[in-house]
């Protein structure tokens, strides 16, 4: 049967239509880079950061990791994020690491649990652009992102399905702002975050050294999620850390990302 030529045309536009389409939404990247993204977030323009895997390496929905920083790369510069903890390590792997990495930047001197808008928009906009997999969607942060994580997590229980605090805590005496909101109150505030976490997933890391953050803080959430009979509850101490445990985590421990990609909701 030979199709009268305007319904033959309109068949070629219909499928290049479809063809372009398809390469504007999931064009190929040969390699991962990290692109500047900015949000306006209660009127104030947020700039934050995305490493977006090679396609190679991420495929065509990749899982999300969102990484909260310390306090020393506060700011509004978008970029000093992505200098310390999971950044260099996916600058050194930036042809292979298979996640989509969203950087939120905290302004200065706010603590994460103050900025958990930011937070989730710049996740669910990275999650749209880029094609991110919801159900593979997970959290780290160190020190005052290790606090982040914790804070973030129990915000949404469901919405991570793992979560890696790294020389973190849920309370802190020397800096009450830096604790986990919504646990004020509670006769054992970790107990309230196991209670509440028990099904997530988690793998916690510290520095025996710690002057900074008591590794005593992520013990005692680990017991406390060991009572509460949690799903997977893991916790790692590097004996010759201080502070800094987040290079031995991040660059030095490759059985974290296949624990963690293993993870799904």
């Amino acid at each position: 049967m030979r199709l009268p030529p305007s319904t033959f045309a309109t068949l070629l536009l219909a499928i290049a239509v479809l063809l372009l389409g398809g390469c504007m939404s999931t064009p190929t990247r040969s390699t991962g880079s990290f692109v500047e993204r900015n949000l306006e977030i209660a009127g104030e323009t947020r700039r934050y950061q995305v490493f977006v895997p090679a396609s190679a390496a991420g495929g065509r929905t990749p899982p999300v990791i969102v990484f909260l920083h310390g306090s020393g790369e506060r700011g509004s510069d978008g970029a000093k994020q992505t200098l310390v903890g999971i950044g260099p390590y996916l600058r050194a792997h930036q042809d292979r690491f298979p996640a989509l990495v969203v950087f939120p930047q905290a302004p200065d001197e706010t603590e994460w649990a103050g900025n958990a808008d930011l937070v989730f928009a710049t996740l669910d906009a990275a999650t749209r652009e880029f094609h991110g997999d919801p159900d593979r969607t997970y959290l780290t942060g160190l020190s005052m992102g290790g606090y982040g994580t914790w804070d973030m997590a129990m915000r949404a229980p469901g919405r991570f399905a793992a979560l890696a605090p790294v020389c973190g805590g849920v309370v802190h005496p020397r800096r009450p702002s830096m604790g986990v909101s919504g646990i004020a109150g509670a006769a054992d505030p970790y107990a309230a975050v196991a209670a509440r976490l028990k099904d997530t997933p988690v793998w916690q890391f510290h520095g025996a050294l710690d002057d900074v953050v008591s590794p005593d803080y992520s013990r005692q959430m680990d017991a406390a999620l060991q009572a509460a009979g949690a799903r997977d509850a893991r916790l790692t101490i590097f004996p010759d850390a201080n502070h800094n445990s987040w290079d031995a985590t991040y660059s030095q421990t490759p059985e974290l990302w296949t624990w963690l990609f293993a993870q799904k909701r």
